[in-house]
């Protein structure tokens, strides 16, 4: 079932109020520094045209012939005034000046200064065009200086030309309600678009308040990093978004934010119970250092999916403890099964007594105290290591129990000094568990319930058989007898099944060693290690394949 968030709406329509108007504060602002920016721009564009305006009028009254034939003989008797009054008049200029190079004026708006000096030098002596502002009689004006040549091509003088300052300003005011038009279109558009990504923000904060989002955080992040369980969130497209420090160190994944699984894990069952390729809830997995159980959950919110959520727990210690227990009620079922049997052996030897067959007590006494004595002493002629043999009597113990005999074959042999004990010791308790629930679990074949064990050591690699007389594997399934959690038998007890054969499988290969099974009735298990150093193992031993129980087996 997937998770889905429900997340309350306490302020409802505050976070979406507030980025509309914080947006649009700015976008009026914007907008307003925008238009006053516009109008300088304008003013300055307006002001080089009526410059250029102004300087066309003189340039104008430069080319008069009358004009140019007058100044350069000194005058002619007000000819100038006339013309040059003539054109400013035509032309809606405040002025136009003409003055020689000596500065005097020979036309002028007001008459009392025509004869009068400029106060300015000319700049027209240089033979170009100026323009420019300059605030004069008539007040301030657009300008425009035109250097005035005689018939001959000499240059005899300067036209001064000016536009008033108040045209140019009507000017600009006349366009101002068209820029203030554009700007106040761009405002509206602005907001119509800040109208609408506040909404998409909402939605994707999914109503939250900006403070809210804040406390989300620091919460997620104290969670995430304060748990002792691995959590590691998936988006849509399957990329890693969330992985806590648990999450990094049960899974040895280092920088996968933002990753693919199949970038940071190899295929195998730990990458498809994280991707959601294996189904099912408390998915045992095992890897070289941890027994993690995961769990994986989608997550939707609104009825939209977000991705998953996977949770890793370590359940090594947990899982060791649970087997033991398992292991130590079994013996106890069989201890106490004993104690009923010796008890009746008891009660046995008490009635001879009581009927005065002494002799026959004593015989009965020590056949009987002789059977598990002699097991004992069978298994250590063959067994160096102590460990490995109290294993095996302590697994016959419990097998005969349940109606099944453990052999172990004639051919076995290992040494005192092996550099595998603690291996073989779960290989071989691993092995031993599956095959007695295998031979007691379907009826009783022909020749009984058995289990074969071999142990040989040759000098460089050491071997472990275990045959049983059970159902056997089902055809195509042997390659994935080993994978974590496979198993054809339910749960006993506090054991989770399906974890020793992948734990045997696992121990072989980081060892370099190798495991096979055989198909069909009567499994038979071999597991070969290498020996790590050839001289610790003086002894030559050469593997031979005894018969297996129940039928032959390939």
């Amino acid at each position: 079932m997937p998770i889905r968030i429900r997340i309350g709406r306490g302020g409802k329509g505050r976070l979406s109020a507030r980025i509309l108007a914080n947006q649009l504060v700015i976008l009026t602002l914007t907008g307003a520094i925008g238009f006053v920016l516009f109008v300088f721009a304008q003013r300055s564009e307006i002001d080089r045209a009526y410059e250029q305006r102004a300087l066309d009028i003189a340039q104008t009254t430069a080319a008069e012939p009358q004009i140019r034939q007058a100044v350069a003989h000194g005058g002619g008797d007000g000819i100038v005034q006339t013309v040059a009054e003539r054109i400013r008049k035509a032309s809606g200029a405040s002025y136009v000046v003409v003055i020689d190079l000596h500065g005097i004026r020979y036309s002028h708006p007001d008459p009392a200064l025509i004869g009068e000096p400029v106060g300015d030098p000319i700049p027209v002596l240089d033979g170009h065009p100026h323009v420019g502002s300059d605030q004069g009689a008539t007040g301030r004006s657009a300008n425009g200086k035109a250097p005035l040549y005689g018939p001959t091509g000499t240059l005899v003088g300067e036209v001064s030309a000016g536009i008033p300052e108040h045209d140019v300003l009507g000017e600009l005011w006349r366009e101002l309600p068209t820029f203030g038009l554009y700007a106040a279109i761009a405002v509206a558009l602005g907001s119509a678009a800040a109208f609408l990504l506040a909404g998409r923000l909402k939605r994707s904060t999914f109503g939250l308040e900006l403070e809210e989002i804040a406390g989300l955080l620091q919460d997620r992040e104290a969670m995430l990093h304060g748990i002792r369980e691995g959590v590691i969130a998936f988006d849509p497209e399957g990329r890693i978004t969330v992985v806590n420090d648990e999450a990094r160190k049960l899974l040895g994944l280092g920088t996968a934010l933002g990753s693919r699984l199949g970038e940071v894990l190899p295929d195998g069952r730990l990458r498809r119970a994280l991707d959601g390729t294996l189904t099912g809830t408390d998915l045992s997995v095992l890897t070289d250092d941890h027994c993690l159980v995961v769990n994986r959950m989608p997550v939707a919110l609104h009825g939209r999916e977000l991705g998953a959520v996977v949770t890793v727990r370590d359940r090594t210690e947990l899982i060791g403890l649970l087997r033991e227990l398992d292991s130590v009620r079994g013996l106890t079922d069989a201890l106490r099964a004993q104690q009923h049997e010796f008890t009746n052996r008891m009660h046995t030897v008490a009635g001879l007594l009581d009927i005065g067959d002494s002799d026959a007590a004593y015989e009965y006494a020590v056949e009987s105290a002789g059977a598990e004595q002699a097991l004992t002493e069978s298994v250590r002629e063959r067994i160096g290591p102590t460990l490995l043999v109290g294993l095996i009597v302590a697994k016959t113990t419990v097998a005969a129990e349940r109606g099944v005999q453990v052999v172990l074959s004639d051919d076995s042999a290992l040494g005192e000094d092996l550099p595998h004990l603690r291996r073989l010791l779960t290989i071989v308790g691993n092995l031993l568990d599956n095959a007695i629930d295998a031979a007691a679990g379907g009826p009783p074949p022909a020749g009984g319930r058995a289990v074969e064990l071999s142990l040989i050591e040759a000098v460089d690699q050491v071997m472990v058989r275990v045959a049983d007389s059970g159902p056997g594997i089902p055809p195509g399934a042997a390659e994935s007898i080993f994978e974590d959690g496979w198993s054809t038998r339910p749960d006993r007890g506090t054991a989770r099944r399906g974890l020793g054969l992948a734990l045997v499988h696992r121990l072989a290969q980081q060892h370099g060693g190798t495991i096979t099974v055989s198909e069909g009735p009567s499994a038979v298990f071999t597991v070969v290690l290498p020996l790590p150093d050839a001289g610790l193992v003086p002894r030559d031993a050469q593997f031979t394949t005894a018969s297996p129980i129940g039928g032959d087996r390939p």
